[in-house]
Parts: structure tokens; sequence; C-alpha cells
């Protein structure tokens, strides 16, 4: 898939036929490579679609893959793909992988220096994946094309604030999302995404006072504009902010 020239040269961008409201066109896998290395990394096989297992690892050989969290759009497929390949899955999750090395200390792999980079919120288990300190691969922490769920009760909103303002602090590099198109500037996103977060925290706080007494009755005052096929995962964000007003002393 042709990517912005401004997408540094050891991405490959192979998108799994899985579109939906929720998965946007598709689930992004990333192969990385460094130019010279025989080895790729990748990250998030997605699900069990054989013919797109097939083709990822024609790309091979595969020296390790990686999961930004244990959603099954993107983790589904990781036990085939390691028969495939060969590879070991890594990832924050035991259920899912092997460990994946601790936040901030780098891993050499296919040329590259990754960084693992927690980012829980949408998941617990939820991390990004920092390369050469050129682009950001942020699975469902940021889209490519809206804004993503905090999927309570395993998703905690104060802890994806946290994880946006860390993703702001990387400044204007690249994002290499979980769904949707690639983003020139991470810090602009995370910048958007908190301005988001907050407005709907207000609409969510004023909702409740005008009378919503239940989670549903959020969602349809603030969520009256949103396709209602994802009204069952605006219910959980909803859900966390409802929490996180009640941890903050909010309504």
């Amino acid at each position: 898939m042709t990517l912005p020239d401004w997408v540094p040269s050891w991405a490959t961008l192979v998108r799994a036929d899985n579109p939906s409201p929720m998965t946007l066109e598709g689930t992004n896998t990333w192969v990385l490579r460094a130019a010279g290395s025989t080895g790729c990394v990748v990250i998030d096989p997605g699900p069990l679609l054989e013919p797109h297992l097939e083709k990822v690892a024609g790309y091979g050989p595969v020296v390790a893959t990686l999961l930004t969290h244990g959603h099954p759009d993107h983790a589904e497929g990781a036990a085939r793909f390691a028969e495939m390949t060969g590879s070991d899955v890594l990832a924050l999750d035991p259920r899912h992988g092997q460990p994946l090395v601790p936040d901030g200390e780098p891993l050499e792999v296919a040329g590259l220096s990754l960084r693992t980079f927690g980012t829980p919120g949408h998941t617990a288990d939820s991390v990004s994946f920092v390369i050469d300190d050129e682009a950001v691969l942020t699975g469902d922490t940021i889209l490519g094309r809206g804004t993503t769920v905090v999927a309570w009760p395993d998703g905690i909103l104060g802890d994806y604030l946290t994880s946006l303002e860390r993703l702001r602090g990387l400044g204007n590099i690249p994002v290499l999302p979980g769904h949707g198109p690639v983003l020139p500037d991470a810090q602009a996103v995370a910048a958007y995404y908190l301005e988001h977060r907050a407005q709907r925290l207000a609409q969510v706080e004023a909702a409740v006072t005008a009378g919503a007494s239940t989670p549903m009755q959020v969602v349809e005052a603030v969520y009256a504009d949103v396709d209602r096929s994802v009204w069952p995962a605006a219910e959980l964000s909803v859900r966390a902010q409802l929490d996180y007003l009640r941890a903050t002393g909010r309504p």
C-alpha cells in the first residue's frame, strides 16, 4: 500500500480485509525493516484471516511479532502467524505472548531501534512503539480517523488521558495507527484527542445534570449524531467517563 513520502521508508502497511465501523478500512498490520536488513518485525498481525497472514508472512523472514494490545482484530491471528513464520510473539499481556522489553528500553531488531512506550487507557495492555525516534505506532490509542473507545472496564479514562499527554510529548513525528490513514504529527493529534475528551466529559457531565440516569441515556444525549452501530462502544466510553467524573468528585 502506497504511503505518503513523509512516512519513514522502513515502514510497510498491509491492511487486513476486516472493514467495519469500528475497524475503519480494516486492521493495519505494520511490517518494519531497515534498509539492508534481512529480517523484519511485524506489529499486530491482525485477525485470523489466512490470506492476510500469508501476505504478511511473505515479507519475511520475520524475526519478531509485537502486539499493541490483545483485542482480536489485532491479535487473533498472532498464534497462527507465529506457526507460519517461527517468530516469537511479544505482548504486554502474558496471555497473548512473551514479555515485551520494559517501557522505555530499546529493542534492536530488523536494523531498527524500537522502544516500548506504555499507553494504557484504550485497554489496560495497550502499548505504542517508538521507532528510531522517527515515528510512533499507536495501535488503537490514536486512530487515523475519528477517535478511539476507552473500552471500560478494562480501559480507564484517567490512564488514557495520561497516555495522550505522553504521546503529545513525542513532538511532530508521524503516527502509524492501528486503523485508518497515517497522520503526520503525533503532538497535534494527541492535543486534538485531549481537547475532544475534555469536550465529551463536559457533555457527559451536562447530560447527567440534566437528568440522564443510565449510561445509555447519556449515550442518547451525547452521541445522538454518531452512527447507532457504534453506540455499544460509545456506552463503554460513557461508563469510563462516568467513573472518571466520580473519581474526580464531579457528578
